[in-house]
């Protein structure tokens, strides 16, 4: 049944709009996204670069540090550069970071730590525009939207969580290739983004 402009069905019942999909699906590809890096950012370092526990720790330190400076600073330039291009730009940052966190040699920690710390910086405004722009435009459900799309970032948070072990496990893949493979998640997000912000009250 086709969705009225203001979110009633025809016969009165009010639906959830369309484009509210296109949304969750972005916040759950974020979700995926955000808890490898996050979730996994000391084993990986442990794994992958044979650092010891203050180096893994100091890289999932650095990760959710510039998460918080990235959405300050974002917060501060908006009038420069637009919320928008800022939702279009950073699922590439993330796609290069997940990249970056694959191929660098297992010889320079160091570098691996610079990667989460640049994955944390991408995934710092990219949630909470989400939100923003989803109430914006989802005004049929705007009190109740901001909470289904948290919902489905949580989704998305549990598929990282309890999905890198047994892809290890059952799939016998090594982490390396589940952190670089996440890159592929991060450019249907950064392909998403554009439809997402197509009709959004975002600044231009």
């Amino acid at each position: 049944m086709l969705l009225r402009s203001n979110g009633l069905s025809s016969n009165g019942e009010r639906r959830i709009p369309e484009r509210f999909w296109l949304f969750a699906a972005f916040a759950l590809l974020y979700g995926i996204c955000e808890t490898m890096s996050g979730n996994e950012a000391s084993l990986y370092m442990t794994k992958h670069f044979s650092a010891n526990a203050s180096l893994a720790s100091f890289a999932l330190t650095l990760f959710w540090t510039t998460v918080t400076a990235g959405r300050i600073l974002f917060a501060g330039i908006e009038k420069w550069f637009p919320e928008r291009q800022v939702f279009r730009v950073l699922p590439i940052v993330v796609t290069v970071a997940f990249i970056a966190g694959a191929v660098v040699p297992k010889t320079r920690p160091f570098l691996g730590i610079f990667s989460f710390g640049l994955a944390g910086f991408r995934c710092s405004a990219l949630l909470p525009l989400t939100l923003s722009f989803g109430q914006k435009e989802l005004t049929a459900i705007t009190a109740s939207a901001p909470g289904g799309l948290i919902a489905f970032y949580q989704i998305g948070y549990g598929v990282a969580a309890f999905g890198a072990g047994p892809l290890q496990t059952w799939a016998e893949l090594d982490l390396t290739a589940i952190y670089g493979g996440t890159a592929v998640v991060a450019l249907a997000m950064w392909a998403l983004s554009f439809v997402v912000t197509q009709k959004s009250g975002a600044s231009v």
